[in-house]
């Protein structure tokens, strides 16, 4: 069964006030007011200093339980939003394995579900361990990157985007962090910028998130009563309470508080909530929760993954 045996997030320290983002992004004072007040958005986090290669390995650098375990190492698989993000012959993945010692994993990326391309990661990461001949072979699932562009930076109306990485050690017979369930719902009519689909989306992502959120739970062979915690995508705060409206679970199982810290971290959310959760206490031995997140590019992906602490 697929485990997280261990997760560690860089967040950097440098954080501009979304104020101060009005005028590189071309935001106006109301667009400003309507992020913060309403979307509940604070600031943004940047690592102005770091490459995409030194943000991934400032967050594998930080998993203590990867050292001397490399060897056991298969695979290293790259949960990234962006589809492109050096110029070619350039490739951050396989210079941060070179610098762990990781040349010999089979390295990939996957960047086909945008933000929701980091439970894809994992999800790919335990299918390739439970065909590996070997019990004890291991597999790194990164993700982060840079808001390098406006384009990177700002979702229009929705959220604004953040820096981070995270790193997780992943097995397929792992005794805590066990994934139970997985739900990936793919919306091809939802491709590029969707155009006069707009609209459409946006009535559809609630419901259709929900969907995903109450089949992974059935999957898991539980009820949503039985969720301790809830793991979002960090895009806003009223998403997630009109969410839990709409689904009668109670927004305070939701681990909001990152969201006005770090802005939204591309595919890292989840896990820098995870590590949050885990900071403060939120999860006890034997308890469920549930990572969910959506990403918007190559059509829209609606995901869900439960798992037993």
């Amino acid at each position: 069964m697929t485990a997280l045996d261990a997760v560690s997030v860089y967040t950097p320290a440098f954080r501009v006030p979304i104020e101060d983002l009005a005028e590189p992004l071309g935001l106006t004072d109301i667009q400003v007011r309507l992020f913060r007040r309403f979307h509940g958005l604070d600031q943004v986090r940047f690592d102005p200093d770091r490459s995409s290669a030194e943000l991934l390995r400032a967050a594998a650098e930080g998993l203590a339980e990867l050292r001397g375990q490399e060897h056991r190492v298969r695979y290293v698989v790259h949960g990234r939003a962006m589809p492109v993000v050096v110029p070619y012959p350039h490739n951050p993945l396989h210079d941060v394995c070179r610098r762990l010692g990781l040349g010999h994993a089979l390295a990939f990326t996957v960047t086909q579900q945008s933000c929701a391309s980091g439970l894809l990661a994992v999800d790919l990461a335990g299918r390739l361990l439970a065909g590996d001949p070997d019990d004890d072979a291991l597999a790194l699932v990164l993700t982060g990157e840079k808001a390098f562009t406006r384009h990177a930076r700002l979702l229009p109306g929705t959220s604004l985007f953040g820096e981070g990485a995270s790193a997780c050690l992943v097995s397929a017979n792992g005794r805590r962090d066990r994934m139970l369930s997985f739900v990936c719902a793919q919306r091809g009519e939802f491709d590029g910028e969707f155009g006069d689909r707009e609209d459409e989306f946006q009535r559809q992502y609630r419901p259709s998130l929900a969907e995903v959120i109450n089949r992974a739970v059935a999957d898991a062979g539980l009820v949503l009563d039985d969720i301790r915690l809830v793991l979002p995508h960090n895009v806003n705060v009223v998403t997630w309470q009109r969410l839990c409206t709409l689904m009668d679970f109670p927004v305070r199982r939701v681990l909001l508080s990152n969201v006005p810290d770090n802005g939204h971290l591309f595919c890292t959310d989840a896990f820098a909530n995870y590590r949050t959760a885990r900071e403060r206490d939120l999860l006890r031995e034997g308890d469920h929760y549930l990572v969910a997140t959506v990403g918007a590019g190559a059509g829209a992906t609606f995901s869900a993954m439960v798992f037993q602490h």
